[in-house]
């Protein structure tokens, strides 16, 4: 159960994370990519903010994700002068890339195709029985 104060840390990171992501892609002259900030979540003691990451194509996810975390000391860096007047600290940045969306659009897909496991039992996986 997160406190309000988690949730406020998060929103204020999940905000600025954005502006810098975006500023980095758009200061590269990367076109036609869509970087955005899902959720950000933070730790009780505050050390660790793990940032969710939705990434459109999502075949470039997994090459920007390395680069991000790359960046990382930049990017906390770059927090850090942003947030200064609200945190004495700013966590540690953990990425992830937020595949929410795609489960949703793979399970709308399932249900409006031929695919429908509903309809179609044997698309199913056993459960295997322990």
């Amino acid at each position: 159960m997160e406190t309000n104060r988690q949730k406020k840390i998060g929103s204020l990171l999940q905000n600025d994370l954005v502006d810098i992501l975006q500023g980095e892609v758009r200061k590269n002259g990367i076109t036609n990519l869509i970087i955005s900030v899902s959720k950000v979540n933070v730790t009780t003691d505050l050390s660790i903010a793990k940032v969710y990451l939705s990434i459109f194509p999502n075949e470039k996810a997994p090459e920007l994700l390395n680069a991000i975390k790359t960046n990382t000391p930049l990017i906390k860096h770059d927090l850090a002068q942003r947030v200064k007047q609200q945190l004495r600290r700013v966590p540690n940045l953990m990425f992830y890339i937020d595949d929410s969306l795609e489960y949703i659009e793979k399970i709308d897909r399932a249900l409006s195709d031929k695919e429908n496991p509903i309809e179609n039992r044997d698309l199913l996986e056993k459960r295997k029985k322990s």
